[in-house]
C-alpha cells in the first residue's frame, strides 16, 4: 500500500541528493531499517518535527526527522502510526528518521510496520549522531552534487563549442550533444525530413518527430517536452530562434535542470548554423554591403534586403552597461531585424516600415519616420533626435514626426533659404546649433536639455546666452521661439 504526493506540487528547487549517499557516511552511522531501497530515494533537506501531524509544514522531498515525543503512550494498539506514515507520504516527504534515545530505546515496531506498508523509507539515527549533524550532511552532499552538476555543464559548454568549430558543425555538435546527455539528438529541417542524429537509436525517433511538429510552426524560440512509455525515455523538443523550421529534440534518461541548459546551449549554436547567414537572406545582406562599399547607391541595394521600399531607423540606448554585440543582437530580435550597428552606446536597428516598434525592457528608444533608401542618413538624424528627447523626458520611446506641419505652406528652397539666414549667426558653431535645437523641442527646460546632451545645466545656459547675443533676439519671444525651430528644422 502506497500513496503518491500530489503531482501538481512542484519539486523543491535544490539539488537532491540519494539517501543511499547518506547511508553511505561513516560519520552518521545510519541505517535504514523499512520502507523500499529502490529506486533510491532523492532527499531535498531535511526537516527536524516532533508535531503529530507534520503534513502542513512539508513541502516534499525532506528527510524528516522525529525523536518520538509525539508518540503517545497506547501509539501501538490503535492506528496513530498508520495515520503518521499516511500523513508524511500524502505531504511528499522522501524518508523518516527516528532518533534512537533519550525519549525511546528503540524505533517502534509499529512504525517499521507502517513504514514498510506504505513504502516509506524508515532511517535508524543512533544516539551519537545529531540530527542538526544529519541536516549539515545533507546540505554538504548539495553542496558537492551542485559543484559537480556545474562542472558537467561547464565540460558540455566547451565540446559543445569546439564542436560549433569544426569543418562538420551540425554533425559534431549533435554527437557531442547525445553523448553529454546520454541519450539521442535529432534535427529536423523546415519540412520535417531528419537533417542529422546521432546517439544510440533507442525507439523514440516517431515520438520525436511528432513533438518536433508541434513547435515547428514557431516563429522564434519556443519548447516542449513529452516522455516516451515504449523507450522509457524523457523527450524534448525545440524550435531553432531562426523562425525558418528547424527543430532540436532530444531524446535522454533522465531531464535534470543541467540537462536542459546542455540542450539549450546546443540549440543556440544549432540555430547560429542553421540561421540567416546561413541562407540565401544571409547572402545577400553580405552583397548588399559589399555593392555600398564598391559605390552602389541606398536605393540600388535595398532590394537586396527585403521587398520592403520603406524603412524605419531605431536609435537605443541600454538602460544599465554600454551594448555589446549580443545585447545588441538581441534586440534587434525583439524588433524583428537582424539590421544591426553598435555605435558606441547606442544600438540602431534599421527595419521595414511595417513593423511595429513598441517599447523595449530595459532600453530608451527613438524612432525615425519611415523613409525610402535615399532618406536613411536623414532618418537616422531622425531617430537620433527622438532619442535625445526621450533620454531627456525619461520616456521608453519616442517617435519623430513623419513630417512637419508649416513645411507643406512653404516651398522647400524658400524653407531652407531662410533657415540659413536667420541661423548664420551661429552656424560656424554646431554646437550651439544643437543646443538650440534640443533646449527649444524641449520647451526651454535647462535640466532636461543637459540630460539630453549629457553635459552640466551651466553649459546649456552659456550656450543660450551665447545664442541669445549672436542672434540679437529675445528667446522668450514664443514668436522668436517658433520662428527659429521652423528654421531649424529646415537646417
Amino acid at each position: 500500500m502506497s500513496t503518491l504526493p500530489d503531482p501538481s506540487v512542484p519539486a523543491p528547487p535544490t539539488t537532491p541528493v540519494p539517501l543511499s549517499a547518506l547511508l553511505a557516511r561513516d560519520d552518521l552511522a545510519l541505517r535504514q531499517i523499512a520502507g523500499p531501497t529502490a529506486p533510491d530515494p532523492a532527499i531535498h533537506w531535511a526537516h527536524a518535527s516532533e508535531m503529530a501531524d507534520p503534513y502542513p509544514y512539508l513541502l516534499g522531498g525532506e528527510l524528516l526527522l522525529t525523536a518520538g515525543v509525539h508518540i503517545p503512550e497506547a501509539a501501538g494498539s490503535g492506528t496513530y502510526f498508520d495515520d503518521y506514515v499516511a500523513r508524511i507520504v500524502a505531504a511528499g516527504g522522501a524518508a523518516l528518521g527516528f532518533g534512537v534515545a533519550p525519549v525511546h530505546d528503540s524505533v517502534p515496531r509499529a512504525l517499521v510496520e507502517a513504514c514498510d506498508a506504505y513504502e516509506l523509507p524508515l532511517v535508524e539515527v543512533p544516539p551519537r549522531t545529531t540530527f542538526s549533524g544529519v541536516a549539515r550532511a545533507v546540505w554538504q552532499l548539495m553542496a558537492q552534487a551542485r559543484l559537480a552538476e556545474l562542472r558537467r555543464v561547464t565540460e558540455a559548454q566547451q565540446s559543445l563549442a569546439a564542436a560549433a568549430s569544426r569543418p562538420d558543425p551540425v554533425p559534431s555538435v549533435l554527437r557531442q550533444l547525445a553523448q553529454r546527455v546520454g541519450g539521442r539528438a535529432v534535427l529536423y529541417g523546415p519540412d520535417g525530413a531528419q537533417i542529422a542524429a546521432a546517439g544510440r537509436e533507442t525507439g523514440a525517433d516517431p515520438s520525436l518527430a511528432g513533438l518536433a511538429a508541434v513547435v515547428r510552426p514557431a516563429r522564434g524560440p519556443a519548447s516542449a517536452t513529452d516522455t516516451d512509455p515504449t523507450a522509457g525515455t524523457h523527450l524534448a523538443a525545440y524550435a531553432l530562434g531562426t523562425g525558418q523550421g528547424f527543430v532540436l529534440a532530444v531524446a535522454a534518461p533522465e531531464r535534470t535542470s543541467g540537462d536542459h541548459t546542455i540542450v539549450s546551449v546546443a540549440a543556440v549554436l544549432l540555430a547560429l548554423l542553421t540561421g540567416e547567414h546561413q541562407s540565401g537572406t544571409g547572402a545577400a545582406r553580405s552583397s548588399a554591403l559589399v555593392r555600398l562599399l564598391l559605390g552602389a547607391t541606398p536605393e540600388t541595394v535595398a532590394p537586396l534586403l527585403g521587398p520592403d521600399d520603406r524603412w524605419t531607423v531605431v536609435h537605443a540606448q541600454p538602460e544599465a552597461a554600454a551594448p555589446d554585440p549580443v545585447t545588441a543582437s538581441a534586440l534587434g530580435t525583439a524588433l524583428g531585424s537582424p539590421l544591426v550597428d553598435v555605435d558606441g552606446d547606442v544600438v540602431r536597428v534599421l527595419l521595414p516600415a511595417g513593423h511595429e516598434v513598441t517599447p523595449q525592457p530595459g532600453w530608451t528608444c527613438g524612432v525615425s519616420a519611415p523613409a525610402g533608401p535615399r532618406d536613411w542618413p536623414a532618418a537616422d538624424t531622425q531617430a537620433a533626435r527622438a532619442l535625445a528627447r526621450a533620454r531627456a523626458t525619461r520616456s521608453p520611446l519616442i517617435r519623430h514626426g513623419e513630417r512637419a506641419a508649416l513645411s507643406d505652406l512653404v516651398p522647400e528652397a524658400d524653407a531652407a533659404a531662410h533657415a540659413g539666414i536667420l541661423l548664420a549667426p551661429i552656424a560656424a558653431a554646431p554646437a550651439l546649433v544643437e543646443t538650440l535645437r534640443t533646449w527649444l523641442s524641449l520647451h526651454g527646460s535647462w535640466d532636461r536639455t543637459a540630460v539630453a546632451l549629457a553635459v552640466h545645466r551651466n553649459t546649456v545656459r552659456q550656450r543660450i546666452a551665447r545664442c541669445t547675443a549672436l542672434l540679437g533676439t529675445d528667446l522668450d519671444d514664443p514668436d522668436v521661439r517658433m520662428e527659429l525651430w521652423f528654421a531649424l528644422k529646415q537646417y
